[in-house]
């Protein structure tokens, strides 16, 4: 691939890569720092793109339009949304979609995260960085490693009812505040992605406890399967 984005919303998913890349060439756009060098033999630009679906929409855009990146790999945290995901299990994403847009007041047959005018429900992520993401994390994760929908909104989701809601509206396997909108912004650029998030909490109450305990292990995780995936990336 000829350069690859990586995207984090926060220091803590991105600080592992930043400091193991080479060459680094830094620059400043939209408020945002990109790094883009060499990570493990391939070309990256990667960036904190800030908490929130417009802060990741944006940093997409930029990926595009400044450095032209011909792929983008969304790496972080995420709260579980299924039982048998645990803290620091990876998902790896075949989709993503809104959890926390809907227009159903007005469109009533509209279902949650449906846009109107929009001819997908929830964003696909591209087979081929799907099937080496999960290769890389199956070599580097000691935990479950699971494939399935990932479910965006603008709220930390920390309680059990709230939960249980995004579950019967989206059937995804985890819940975090970018992914969707990566996605979004990628596939109206046509550009491949894919979604690695690993589990820091479970998306209830227990939420308080677990996320800061185990915020940094599963960041960690998350990066070293993406580190592991631009190595595959500049070996394909």
């Amino acid at each position: 691939m000829e350069i690859l984005g990586i995207i984090g919303a926060m220091a803590v998913e991105v600080e592992a890569l930043k400091n193991k890349m080479k060459g680094l060439t830094v620059s400043e756009y939209a408020g945002m720092t990109f790094y883009e060098g060499n990570l493990s033999g391939q070309q990256a630009v990667v960036v904190e793109c800030g908490i929130g679906k417009v802060n990741s929409a944006l940093c997409v855009q930029v990926l595009c339009d400044r450095f032209g990146v011909k792929g983008i790999v969304n790496t972080g945290i995420a709260g579980s949304l299924c039982n048998d995901l645990d803290i620091g299990d990876l998902v790896i994403s075949t989709d993503a979609m809104y959890h926390d847009f809907t227009c159903q007041d007005l469109h009533p047959d509209y279902a949650v995260g449906q846009i109107p005018g929009f001819p997908v429900l929830s964003f696909p992520a591209d087979e081929g960085l799907q099937r080496l993401a999960c290769q890389a994390a199956r070599t580097v994760q000691e935990g479950a490693v699971q494939q399935g929908r990932i479910a965006s909104g603008d709220q930390f989701v920390g309680d059990r009812v709230r939960k249980e809601k995004i579950v019967a509206d989206t059937g995804a396997l985890c819940t975090e505040m970018e992914g969707a909108a990566i996605a979004h912004a990628a596939w109206r650029n046509q550009v491949p992605f894919v979604i690695i998030r690993a589990i820091s909490d479970k998306a209830d109450n227990s939420a308080e406890m677990d996320y800061p305990s185990f915020e940094a292990l599963a960041a960690a995780r998350c990066a070293a399967v993406t580190e592991k995936l631009a190595q595959i990336l500049a070996g394909a």
